[in-house]
């Protein structure tokens, strides 16, 4: 039964994978802008949560449509798991081997969301001074970077998850 449920979590992970990998190429190819487009970004992570989602209810109706806690935890996690995995390597190869500019001018681009960000909010100029001299020398796009990313958006993918699994799970009304 494990065995089932964990195959459910790395195929809609393969499938979610592929998914970003279109994504990220059609947004690469057609506007490099939609990277730090915000809007696309929060759209790409509720689809990336839905599927992760889908794949515990399969795991639910394959298995009888009773779940517990864990079992339905476990395909969310693995389907996050291997999309995060896959989209990270697509933007390690994207960004530093494939077109390193790229990273550049997106790192460029949100310095400059960055300081008009802090100039709506009415930030004093010596703040704002600060906060990009700070930033200056970061590289979002580092492969360091991108696996950090890695840790942060698994622990929020988990956190979620184990909201889902407390949502999905069914308990067997036959069994003690």
């Amino acid at each position: 039964m494990e065995k089932t449920i964990k195959s459910v979590g790395l195929n809609y992970g393969i499938y979610l994978g592929l998914f970003i990998l279109i994504a990220t190429v059609l947004r690469y190819v057609f506007s490099i802008d939609s990277f730090i487009n915000w809007k696309l970004n929060i759209l790409l992570g509720i689809i990336s949560i839905v599927i992760a989602v889908m794949a515990s209810l399969k795991a639910r109706k394959l298995i009888g449509g009773y779940i517990s806690f864990k079992n339905a935890f476990i395909p969310f996690f693995i389907t996050s798991l291997v999309a995060i995995v896959i989209s990270t390597i697509i933007g390690i190869l994207l960004f530093n081997v494939i077109d390193p500019e790229a990273a550049q001018y997106l790192n460029d681009q949100i310095l400059e969301m960055t300081r008009g960000m802090m100039e709506r909010f009415g930030a004093p100029q010596e703040a704002i001074d600060q906060a990009m001299a700070e930033a200056e020398g970061k590289d979002n796009f580092s492969i360091g970077n991108q696996l950090k990313s890695v840790v942060m958006q698994l622990a929020i993918m988990s956190v979620i998850g184990l909201i889902v699994a407390a949502i999905v799970k069914r308990k067997d009304p036959n069994e003690a």
